[in-house]
């Protein structure tokens, strides 16, 4: 806890030059985050070579697919990100939902990949990483810890995910596979809000030397990539659309907080555009909403406390809603009987093509859209930007347990109208607060417990978050965090 990702400079020339000869062992090259954000900078001869890389494969040159800009195969790269605009017959609302695809990325198809990668690089090149040493631990609900484990698998080193047993068997059959051995793999108690308990088992973990935490619920390096790769991919496809309708604004940037490194998009975006940031939650775990808690399955926005990278005082609402909705939804987007009545409602078939985008989170970034642009009273000038985080592959057994769950193991089309009505048309502005200063502050106070009582933090570095001030000067790691990598990458000696 004591630099959380934020230094800039060599803290450990041993370490860093045993990183070094590892990644020239593995010719490994590391893409900057200026490369990331804009692929179109990235070396026509690394770009040239990707074309025989199978993106699903720990290649080194796959580092340079951890960006936004692939197209469906993940192997070509297109100049605006892959994103449907939902229309209303699906939504019930005449704000464009602008949902950009998070399943595009190499190795574990979803964007948490980035967030590893942002997490991990500014301690390899500090030295604060010993990539030939260290065993990399990867605290996570699902997708983080897969996207650490792939990265690790890149660089040669060991990688460790630890997340809890209740999450959705792909996952687990995933890590088995890229794991280099079972006890790489570690299952804590709980489901998606069991934060805690994976921060303990991390703890236990830490004592030993040859462990290093990449928690991304503190690193600014998840903070930090988001706000610069995944903000520029949201201002891309924005500045797309508006060019066929300059009347278009960008009026909200919605996203479930998970670790709250997705959400920093919202500050770039709001920065340029004067975008609203709105927070998404599960209802049966309101944390911002009510101070509340419970346990839900939303898989992939881990909550129950507020993540230490979360911006809370640039937040403008907060929206919650239930699990039942995205398990449901899930049945209406991904089954035969749920695709015959989006046709019977009028939803075009070219946009039930791009269903199989929406993961659980997803889908519920989707309803948080809704209840949004219902809140704020947008109309058809007046997108909604959100995120599909990964796609339903992730949750295939999913299916036949919200059958059970809701509708005693039985589907049909009447019941997937039932959804439609029930989730869709029905969906109100309820469970969603606008936030003035006093509830910002109210929420950020909530951290306190996790982090200046929990794990250390010092209260004047914890209060320090609180300014605006703060946010932007980070930003000027990020330049000196690709000039590092640079010279890394000059050290390491490796060339396409």
């Amino acid at each position: 806890m004591a630099t959380l990702g934020l230094e800039n400079q060599i803290v450990d020339a041993k370490a860093r030059k045993s990183s070094e000869e590892k990644l020239r062992a593995q010719k490994v090259l590391l893409p900057t985050m200026a490369q990331l954000a804009d692929p179109s900078r990235i070396p026509a001869a690394i770009s040239a070579k990707l074309a025989d890389v199978d993106p699903d494969q720990p290649h080194p040159l796959n580092l340079f697919r951890v960006h936004w800009f692939n197209d469906a195969d993940r192997k070509t790269r297109v100049e605006v990100p892959n994103h449907v605009v939902l229309p209303k017959s699906l939504t019930g609302v005449d704000a464009p939902i602008v949902v950009l695809f998070g399943n595009r990325f190499p190795m574990i198809n979803a964007h948490k990949v980035l967030a590893a990668y942002g997490c991990l690089v500014p301690r390899l090149v500090t030295g604060q990483f010993d990539a030939a040493k260290h065993r990399a631990i990867w605290p996570s609900t699902g997708n983080y810890c897969r996207g650490g484990v792939a990265i690790s698998k890149v660089l040669g080193c060991r990688g460790v995910a630890v997340l809890p047993a209740g999450m959705s068997e792909e996952r687990f059959a995933w890590l088995d596979t890229w794991t280099s051995d079972p006890s790489d793999t570690i299952r804590t108690v709980g489901t998606e809000s069991n934060v805690k308990e994976i921060y303990d088992k991390c703890n236990e973990l830490a004592a030993d030397d040859a462990n290093l935490i990449f928690n991304q619920f503190c690193e600014f390096g998840n903070y930090l990539v988001h706000y610069n790769v995944t903000g520029t991919a949201f201002q891309t496809v924005f500045d797309h659309l508006a060019k066929g309708d300059s009347a278009l604004t960008c009026a909200a940037f919605v996203s479930a907080t998970g670790s709250a490194g997705t959400i920093a998009a919202g500050d770039k975006l709001k920065e340029v555009y004067g975008t609203k940031i709105v927070a998404a939650e599960a209802l049966e775990c309101p944390t911002m909403l009510y101070n509340g808690f419970g346990e839900h399955n939303i898989q992939g926005i881990g909550d129950k406390h507020i993540p230490y990278i979360h911006n809370m005082t640039n937040m403008d609402a907060v929206v919650a809603l239930s699990d039942r909705a995205s398990d449901t939804i899930h049945l209406l987007f991904q089954t035969e009987e749920g695709h015959a009545e989006l046709r019977a409602r009028g939803v075009p078939d070219d946009i039930i093509a791009m269903l199989p985008n929406f993961g659980l989170s997803s889908i519920a970034n989707m309803v948080a859209a809704i209840k949004t642009a219902k809140k704020l009273g947008l109309g058809a000038k007046d997108a909604i930007m959100t995120v599909a985080t990964d796609g339903a592959a992730m949750y295939e057994t999913e299916l036949g347990k919200a059958k059970s769950k809701y509708f005693g193991g039985r589907f049909d089309q009447a019941l997937a109208g039932k959804i439609f009505d029930a989730e869709l048309v029905k969906a109100d502005d309820d469970h969603v607060l606008i936030m003035g200063e006093r509830e910002r502050n109210r929420v950020f106070n909530l951290g306190y417990f996790t982090w200046v009582e929990q794990q250390g933090v010092e209260l004047e570095d914890f209060e320090a978050r609180r300014d605006q001030s703060y946010w932007v000067g980070l930003r000027a790691l990020i330049p000196q965090w690709d000039a590092m990598i640079e010279d890394f990458n000059a050290k390491t000696g490796v060339e396409v």
